[in-house]
């Protein structure tokens, strides 16, 4: 009897917690450096989450080893609320067919809350580039194959896993170039030092619209409002080529169900705010803000996709 009193008090006090959520800071772990998409995104979510809950949501960056430093370091942490993660595709979906002996499993040591945002890549040019087309590329291409270089912000990577399958879909073979990150990649597109690389909208818009690059094709379902006149690589004739960046919420795994159900609420809510979702829209950022049943389906078919692409094309990270 006092064993089941005490119990029952355990679970009253656990709940009340859980209830009372939070009651301090919390950490806003990003396994990437300070300046990407992915710490954009966390940047701009802390201050409303902030207000809608009370307590500051500080920002941390722990980088390395492709994101999974700062992935297994949330795995590691008490399933409390107090220690989330915001990371993109390579950390969800990428890793584990790349990285021997990660630690960390994306699909059972998380608790996933929602996929945030997501952004077509794009496929931009150096001026320098006669290709005014994607025909025309993949036309040269074939004619040289191995010697059009495409950069990319590093082995594995959203840009130079969007290349990858480009190459298998067009039959075509590139050269791979792979930096330290997206801005050097980028610098040396612009420099003509590199031919051809995907690259997320938001990270090469301003350079499209002031000429400084060449956008052949998008690889959204549909045309961006950003860039009306650039078709998709559908429409360019080059099928099953849809590819998104995306970035995404989750937490140690186990996290208390009324927790969860309050960070998920205001996530979304600060998401799908009108004034944010038109800041995100503006550098090329949709809102997604699904459930957690969806991102788990979603990452399933996400880990699938690149499984099939990273084996097809025999990529490693060596």
């Amino acid at each position: 009897m006092l064993a089941g009193a005490f119990a029952g008090g355990l679970l009253a006090s656990g709940t009340a917690a859980a209830q009372d959520w939070p009651q301090k800071p919390v950490s806003v772990v990003v396994p990437f450096p300070p300046g990407g998409s992915t710490d954009t995104i966390a940047r701009m979510l802390a201050q409303p989450l902030n207000e809608k809950l009370g307590q500051p949501f500080v920002i941390e960056n722990r980088p390395g080893a492709t994101g999974a430093i700062g992935a297994a370091m949330v795995k590691r942490a008490p399933a409390d609320g107090y220690t989330i993660m915001i990371a993109s595709i390579g950390v969800y979906a990428v890793n584990p067919f790349l990285q021997k002996n990660l630690p960390y499993d994306p699909a059972k040591d998380f608790d996933l809350l929602t996929v945030a945002v997501r952004a077509p890549n794009v496929l931009v040019a150096n001026p320098s580039v006669a290709a005014r087309s994607v025909q025309d590329l993949v036309a040269h291409m074939k004619k040289n194959p191995g010697k059009v270089s495409f950069a990319s912000s590093g082995a594995g990577s959203s840009d130079h896993l969007t290349a990858a399958l480009f190459w298998q879909k067009t039959g075509t073979d590139g050269l791979h170039v792979p930096y330290k990150g997206g801005g050097p990649a980028i610098q040396d597109l612009l420099a003509g030092q590199v031919e051809v690389s995907f690259q997320n909208i938001n990270a090469v818009i301003q350079h499209i619209k002031a000429g400084k690059l060449k956008a052949l094709a998008i690889t959204s379902e549909k045309r961006s409002p950003l860039l009306p006149d650039v078709p998709t690589l559908a429409e360019a004739g080059v099928k099953d080529v849809e590819v998104y960046s995306w970035q995404a919420v989750a937490a140690p795994r186990g996290l208390p169900a009324n927790v969860k159900t309050r960070l998920h609420g205001a996530l979304v809510s600060s998401l799908t705010d009108p004034k944010m979702r038109a800041k995100l829209a503006e550098t090329g950022f949709e809102v997604v803000a699904n459930t957690p049943e969806q991102f788990a389906q979603f990452e399933n078919q996400e880990l699938q996709r690149w499984k099939n692409v990273i084996e097809t094309g025999k990529i490693t990270i060596d």
